[in-house]
């Protein structure tokens, strides 16, 4: 896949501009970090070039003076609120956050329950974190939060929340997901630090919207289709258009809640170091790009990636009709479609002949390879090995699994499992490719064109088992379906007799 994106150059720029605004504030700055600080495969995917550690990466070249707070909501761990991404709780994550972090040698032992109401689930978590020599602190309701700024920035306000301490110049507020509190953690830092006569700075970082493209590039335009829950809608700066008489891209609810931050740091700091929304960020994205046409082509197909995402979402009952038509309303007026994705209309066209499930890769070269259902494989695992095949010029006739491989594998799964399907999972597929490529040199050279599949588009005409659309997407695989299953079960697991 070309490259569209200077990974390096802007892990280098970012870093030094986050040190010239710590020296900003006199040498202290709680930064906000928004989106994924780990694993962000939404950017590596629409930023070609940027790696999904890329933000990490740029931290560690500043460990030494950083350490991270993590700022949990505790209604969410009372409601077992899920990371969709990772299927795992927001408590689970905060304890993966934390080990990501030390795992790199950054400083992290301190998390924030912000909007403490004294949950059940959120008191028995605050104990196994203290099991875990890990400081809990408790931030609560604010009444008239956060229009009240009087009473929010006052004793009784901010003044009730438990002061993180912290010993680093630099510290990141970080969080499981969205609507966890970061803002309002760091802002109620500032309030305690400029109680002690601490000199301290706040500033925000979020990759996207990238603040100095045009508002409608399919970039910032892939940003609105991944927060088409969140009805995030990108806009011209009005702040920062008044005060410097330039353009620059941010969201509504920045643009929103920005008079109401702004006076908060007037009345914590004595006047606002910002003047617009703009002003608080210091993403640096922007100045990377370095193919305008590769970061486009990659970004269109993003937004149509979220398309197929939202309409599984919507049949699977967790997304909206009201989501599905502002996506398809974002889609008409910028002009991409289904059409954009060559994968979608050749596996469609495939599965209409055969009148059974297909999967199908986009190859580099732009061929599309594809596989159906048998009662040996399932659709995605046959299309796996397709690809594999013609990647590494073999001959379709080839079998790359042996007989003598497959049949205990199905055995097992029927009469010992209790399983009605012999059709091999992905995983399954790969465990079983693995043992014959001990060997066989043929299933060898095919295996070891796996890493050659990701960053590949691929489509199914039927929703995806669970299993086979994580090992598919663990593949690097960019993985999309038909908002249909395969069968008329109201059951979609695995079935057994």
């Amino acid at each position: 896949m070309r490259s569209g994106f200077d990974n390096e150059e802007y892990i280098r720029i970012q870093s030094e501009h986050i040190r010239e605004r710590i020296g900003r504030f006199g040498g202290k700055l709680y930064l906000e970090f928004g989106g994924k600080l780990f694993d962000d495969y939404h950017a590596s995917r629409v930023l070609p070039g940027f790696r999904p550690d890329s933000k990490i990466s740029m931290l560690m070249r500043m460990k030494e003076n950083a350490e991270a707070i993590i700022a949990v909501n505790a209604g969410d761990i009372e409601k077992n609120k899920m990371r969709g991404d990772l299927g795992i709780t927001y408590d689970m994550e905060t304890l993966r956050l934390i080990d990501s972090f030390r795992e790199r040698g950054m400083f992290v032992e301190n998390v924030v329950m912000t909007k403490y109401t004294s949950q059940p689930a959120a008191i028995a978590f605050e104990k196994r974190l203290k099991a875990l020599n890990i400081k809990v602190y408790k931030h609560y309701l604010i009444d008239g939060y956060p229009l009240n700024v009087e009473h929010i920035v006052s004793d009784a306000g901010y003044g009730r929340n438990e002061f993180v301490k912290t010993s680093k110049p630099l510290v990141v507020v970080t969080a499981p997901g969205p609507g966890s509190g970061k803002m309002a953690t760091c802002l109620s830092q500032l309030y305690h630090e400029n109680k002690r006569g601490v000199s301290a700075g706040y500033a925000k970082f979020e990759t996207f919207p990238i603040w100095n493209i045009p508002l409608k590039h399919p970039i910032n335009l892939a940003y609105e289709a991944a927060t088409v829950d969140l009805a995030d809608v990108n806009m011209i700066d009005p702040f920062h258009l008044e005060a410097y008489g330039k353009r620059a891209v941010n969201y509504n609810r920045d643009i929103e809640v920005f008079p109401v931050v702004n006076s908060m740091l007037k009345k914590i700091l004595g006047e606002s170091p910002y003047r617009s929304p703009t002003d608080m960020g210091v993403n640096m994205a922007g100045y990377c790009i370095t193919d305008d046409t590769v970061v486009s082509g990659a970004a269109s197909l993003e937004v149509i990636r979220r398309y197929y995402d939202l309409l599984k979402d919507r049949k699977q009952g967790t997304a909206s009709d009201e989501m599905v038509s502002r996506l398809e309303f974002l889609m008409k007026n910028a002009d991409i479609g289904p059409g954009d994705r060559r994968v979608i209309s050749e596996v469609k066209k495939t599965a209409d002949v055969l009148d059974i499930p297909v999967s199908g890769i986009e190859l580099e070269d732009g061929n599309v390879i594809t596989g159906k259902t048998s009662s040996l494989l399932g659709s995605g695992s046959a299309a796996i090995l397709n690809a594999l095949k013609t990647i590494a010029g073999l001959d379709d006739s080839i079998l790359l699994i042996s007989p003598r491989i497959l049949e205990p594998i199905q055995k097992l799964k029927t009469e010992n499992l209790g399983f009605r399907d012999t059709a091999l999972d992905v995983d399954e597929m790969l465990i079983a490719l693995s043992i014959s490529a001990q060997t066989d040199p043929v299933a060898k050279a095919a295996l070891e064109q796996l890493p050659r599949l990701r960053g590949c588009e691929m489509h199914s005409s039927v929703i995806l088992p669970p299993v086979d659309d994580s090992v598919l997407k663990s593949l690097g695989l960019n993985v999309t379906c038909e908002p249909r299953y395969q069968n008329s079960f109201l059951y979609q697991g695995q079935r057994k007799k």
